[in-house]
């Protein structure tokens, strides 16, 4: 009996184990074996397949242990990860490694959480032996007191019963010292154990009847959401910011509930995840499951085995890795703001896309008759939402692939904002602007806070400047390890690569020239909130970036004390755009339009776009119409317009006319190829060589090799080729193709240090 058996290894392929008999009725698909591999190192895997084929020309290793007495990987996750690997050219162990709680991962396993407890020792567990413990401690009155407090906070004051418990915490958060504890402790009549802590969220009992009703607009939006289920098995729900989209979503999952399916929410932002976690709570309770990156390893494993237990969440709201859960019985998929890249997985391989996952995944459960054995129109159904659908996802629902439903209506009839552009390029040469802020700007906020309502101030730099500049001979401060010049940051005082993370001090005079005078160039957040607090003095500022959500509190924090109204002005990068909901926006500031239109890139348009109309909804959210003041130096540009005007079908039409006549996405299929090596003359080489191989096979569809805008990073240089697929070609034949080339480049001795990988479908 054989094995095939993933490993967390990035080489492609299962490796087989033999099994031995005493371990043949434990080993099945699913679960997870420790095995041997290579010279003295050991892994745990996860059983891929049982079969009775002896491998030729090597020795099989025998499988060490079995782990699980049940999988922890269900057949449609391994066809999902088969799938991964499979199309975006990724070894299986990757997925493997992306997919699993590192908790799982581990050889000494899961370890759960616990905590220190107190409980009363045997000869105190009566009344009378309590009374005589008080009276002797009289002459140490903190540990009489101590004592008392036990007994009253564990019960036994009030019930007079054997037994009682506490944490120790419990007790200390009454104001006592663990010295007195422990002196408790060590005169016997306390002692300690470790109890298991559960870590997952208990959200109090669902109340489905709590969901409020749906206006007349967002009804018939429900309605046709339906109708598409049963025509497509995905819909694009186009609503525009602040139509009540995630209403629709709550009675949606509702409906799916009372027909006994699982539901999948995805989103792209942790932050969002928090906000709209708390509306969720309020309806579905202790059904609904929060699963994303900043939850500790522990947690995640405990929603994993729960995922597989007999009562599992009904609905699970995470960012893009909650489609690696395990779902037995999933119905509905829904993709809020499915035009983040965010949901693109840039590195560490695979480098999957959360959307196209979801709609395979939910693929995987039609194929298997739906979910539970349902039959196929009752299958999963995916609905993508979105103010700002992605290039692709609209040409889907144009082109039929896709049902389509669009609201255009905003909640309560509240209207969409005023945008009023302001040339910053006229501004400036009249010596008007104050920094980076207009006079409109400054007023409008002003006016705003006075009134008692919040300003937002949109700046997709984190930092206080992208760049330190000598003003006497130019010289800018750059990574070592990167192509890239270095962000100050005012508040830690260091220079820091965003690329590599790599930190550098400040220095007090340029190197090249020894003047002592180096001057700042652009804004970032944080400089942006110094100058608002000299202009704002009474404003009560706060930022979200970055540099300000790193701790796992700090979203919840930041996001709590705007929409309270304990902060007022809000200043922020790409993250204050995803979909947050707040009562009392009258005033958004976008500051530099044209750093986003700009940008190198053939989606640069439609990022910008998106953007902006997303900043935008964050103005005016109940009782007026709100104010965007969106300040750029190109006012007549096409996408400004564009953007003023809300008019996405126009904005489309361009695009893809573009896009059409130069052959990209959606009309093309792009797959890029990166090399990385710490020797640029070597990577180019090799870059070179391997554009030559794959010419042979696609011809004039491969464009490069060339340097990418950021042409090292951590040390090592980087070459890009561009695979540009046009409809129709077999996908199978291309990966072949690929692979062929990579192996062939890598069998040369002069090339095989050199890191090889693709891209599919890169944003």
């Amino acid at each position: 009996m054989f094995a095939d058996v993933i490993l967390p290894v990035p080489l492609d392929g299962l490796f087989t184990y033999s099994v031995p008999q005493q371990l043949a009725e434990q080993a099945r698909v699913g679960v997870r074996v420790h095995v041997p591999f290579g010279r003295g190192k050991t892994y745990v895997g996860i059983v891929a397949r049982i079969h009775d084929q002896a491998p030729e020309g090597y020795q099989v290793k025998d499988i060490l242990h079995v782990l699980d007495a049940e999988p922890i990987l269900l057949d449609t996750q391994l066809r999902l990860w088969r799938w991964i690997a499979d199309y975006y050219m990724s070894p299986i162990g990757d997925v493997y490694k992306a997919a699993l709680p590192a908790g799982l991962k581990a050889e000494d396993g899961y370890r759960p959480k616990t905590e220190t407890c107190l409980r009363l020792t045997l000869q105190f567990q009566n009344e009378r032996a309590q009374h005589v413990a008080i009276d002797m401690l009289q002459r140490a009155p903190k540990q009489q007191k101590a004592f008392i407090d036990f007994l009253y906070l564990s019960g036994m004051g009030s019930r007079k019963e054997e037994g009682g418990s506490l944490t120790r915490d419990e007790l200390l958060n009454e104001g006592h010292t663990l010295q007195t504890v422990n002196a408790l402790v060590k005169r016997g009549l306390l002692e300690t154990y470790e109890q298991e802590v559960g870590r997952l969220n208990y959200g109090g009992e669902p109340h489905l009847d709590s969901i409020k009703p749906l206006s007349e607009a967002q009804q018939d939006a429900y309605n046709q959401i339906l109708m598409g289920f049963l025509r497509k098995p995905v819909t694009l729900l186009h609503g525009v910011t602040s139509s009540g989209k995630t209403e629709i979503y709550i009675h949606l999952i509702r409906r799916a509930l009372e027909q006994h399916q699982q539901v999948l929410y995805l989103l792209p932002e942790i932050a969002l995840t928090v906000q709209i976690m708390q509306r969720l709570q309020r309806v579905f309770g202790n059904r609904l499951g929060i699963y994303h990156s900043k939850y500790s390893d522990a947690e995640r494993v405990e929603i994993w085995q729960k995922q597989l237990s007999g009562h599992p969440y009904d609905v699970i709201l995470g960012a893009r890795s909650a489609v690696f859960l395990p779902f037995q019985h999933l119905g509905l998929v829904i993709i809020d703001e499915e035009h983040e890249t965010s949901y693109k997985q840039q590195d560490p391989a695979p480098r999957y896309h959360a959307r196209s996952v979801a709609i395979m995944l939910a693929s995987f459960f039609r194929g298997r008759g739906g979910a539970g054995g349902r039959g196929s129109e009752d299958a999963p159904r995916i609905l993508l939402g979105t103010a700002t659908p992605s290039a692709e996802s609209w040409h889907n629902a144009e082109t039929g692939k896709y049902a389509l439903v669009t609201l255009r209506q905003r909640y309560q009839g509240i209207e969409l904002p005023e945008i009023q552009v302001v040339d910053t390029k006229d501004l400036q040469h009249r010596k008007m602007m104050r920094g980076p802020f207009s006079p409109l700007l400054l007023a409008k906020t002003r006016d705003a806070l006075e009134r008692g309502e919040q300003a937002i101030l949109f700046q997709n730099r984190r930092g206080y400047a992208p760049m330190l500049e000598c003003k006497q001979c130019g010289w800018v401060p750059r990574c070592q390890h990167c192509d890239v010049s270095l962000t100050f940051h005012r508040s830690l005082n260091q220079l820091t690569c965003h690329y590599c993370g790599y930190t550098y001090q400040v220095p007090q005079e340029c190197p090249a020239c020894g003047c002592k005078e180096l001057l700042t160039r652009g804004y970032g957040t944080e400089k942006i909130e110094d100058q608002v607090r000299d202009i704002f003095p009474e404003a009560r500022i706060a930022r979200m970036d970055l540099d300000t959500t790193r701790t796992r509190g700090a979203y919840e924090r930041l996001i709590d004390d705007f929409s309270t109204g304990r902060t007022n002005l809000l200043i922020g990068t790409q993250m204050i755009s995803k979909g947050l909901d707040f009562d009392r926006v009258s005033v958004v500031g976008i500051l530099n339009a044209d750093t986003m239109l700009n940008y190198p890139d053939f989606r640069a348009f439609e990022h910008a776009f998106m953007m902006m109309a997303q900043v935008s909804g964050r103005a005016g959210r109940k009782g007026k119409r709100g104010l965007v003041i969106l300040q750029t130096k190109s006012p007549d540009h096409p996408v400004i317009r564009q953007v003023v005007g809300n008019d996405y079908a126009a904005f489309f039409r361009s695009l893809m006319a573009e896009r059409r006549q130069f052959g990209y996405p959606p009309f093309t299929r792009l797959i890029t190829v990166l090399l990385k090596h710490r020797d640029d003359a070597l990577v180019a080489a090799a870059a070179l060589e391997l554009g030559s191989r794959l010419r042979q096979w696609f011809g004039a569809r491969v464009l490069g090799p060339d340097k990418p805008a950021v042409a090292k990073v951590k040390s090592l240089a980087i070459r890009k080729l561009v695979l540009k697929l046009e409809p129709g070609l077999p996908m199978a034949d291309v990966r072949r193709y690929l692979l062929a080339g990579r192996r062939q480049l890598l069998a040369d001795k002069r090339y095989n240090a050199i890191q090889v990988y693709f891209d599919v479908d890169p944003l």
